[in-house]
């Protein structure tokens, strides 16, 4: 019995490996063209969602794509994205905070704090949050998804501030409103207390206001964190290999054609010099080896993956206290929804970052 076994069992194998054979003839895959300077063609495939993703991210991560492809759904209203709106929702029903809106050093800010009040440690500490939006908006939207829960969670005051956005006004308006509520912070806190952070735009002001502090004579701050983007700049996002492949399966947008131009096609950003490290501070090692303890936040379908790399090896390379943090599967700002299990594990990483790095 065994014996016979045996021998169907090689020829189904035999039979197997033939098919497979003649199978793999008929419908071999398209080739990799590879040009002489290096440019890869790649012929047309599927990308399934991550099967590495929880089931709630899944499911995030197919309505995202499907979102992102009605105009409608990333219309503001009232400086909200409708797409964003039951996330908002959501998260104010999930984490308890407060929020007052107040000038602080003339600029307008949304100051949060937790319902349940401050903890203990974090009484003489602060975050300022610089939210989101492609400086073309969105706040408070992003601004909400970016404070409500690290100030629930965290048990800290979080300050979200207005900052002046294109394309009414140009660089360094930004900077120069964020060094004006720091600077009137400074008054009640230590800079080593200070936090700042903020997603995609304000992730990258995050950087531009820390080299501005550094050419205006003002301390740095305790930690920062970069979120949704790197320190440098391209005209079809934030440059390097993820302009042109993760932007498709994070956000279903085409990839630029042409050669790759210097800039950035933000309004905010018009006619600034990539090179400047007020702008690009990734561009310049003596501005970006000054900086503070630095965390950075992406996802493998983050059209700003690249540059996070980079600008963390950069902080590196200088000597910088710096950490990355790259979650599978998911895209550019995932964290606004609060109900996915890999936010949450986000929340967790930027709450300990700033409880290690900040002063007490």
């Amino acid at each position: 019995m065994k014996r016979r076994i045996a021998h169907i069992g090689a020829g189904a194998l035999a039979g197997l490996l033939s098919f497979g054979a003649a199978t793999a003839q008929q419908a071999a895959p398209p080739a990799v063209k590879v040009e002489p300077d290096g440019t890869v063609h790649v012929p047309a495939m599927a990308v399934p969602v991550s099967s590495m993703l929880s089931p709630e991210a899944r499911r995030y991560v197919a309505d995202h794509l499907q979102q992102m492809q009605q105009p409608e759904m990333v219309q503001q209203k009232e400086g909200v994205p409708v797409f964003m709106a039951p996330y908002i929702a959501s998260a104010k029903a999930r984490f308890a905070t407060s929020m007052a809106e107040r000038q602080i050093g003339g600029v307008r800010v949304f100051d949060y704090a937790p319902k349940a009040g401050i903890k203990p440690a974090n009484r003489n500490r602060v975050l300022i949050n610089l939210h989101g939006g492609g400086f073309m908006g969105c706040f408070p939207g992003c601004a909400e998804l970016e404070s409500i829960p690290i100030a629930a969670l965290g048990g800290i005051r979080v300050v979200s501030v207005d900052y002046r956005q294109g394309p009414a006004h140009r660089f360094p308006a930004a900077s120069e409103d964020v060094a004006a509520v720091y600077r009137e912070l400074l008054k009640r806190y230590p800079a080593a207390n200070i936090g700042i952070y903020g997603c995609s735009a304000g992730g990258m002001l995050t950087g531009m206001a820390t080299a501005w502090f550094q050419t205006h004579g003002l301390p740095r701050p305790g930690a920062i964190g970069v979120f949704c983007a790197g320190l440098t700049t391209s005209a079809s996002g934030f440059g390097g290999d993820a302009d042109y492949m993760t932007a498709a399966v994070g956000e279903a947008r085409a990839a630029p054609t042409g050669p790759a131009k210097p800039g950035s096609a933000l309004p905010y950003l018009a006619g600034t010099d990539p090179a400047d490290p007020l702008v690009s501070p990734a561009a310049s090692d003596a501005v970006l080896g000054k900086f503070p303890p630095t965390l950075i936040l992406t996802a493998t379908r983050g059209f700003e993956l690249s540059s996070a790399v980079v600008t963390h090896g950069k902080l590196v390379r200088l000597g910088v206290d710096a950490e990355l943090h790259v979650w599978e599967g998911l895209f550019h700002g995932f964290f606004y929804n609060s109900d996915v299990p890999e936010s949450q594990e986000a929340y967790a990483v930027i709450l300990r970052f700033f409880d290690r790095k900040l002063g007490r």
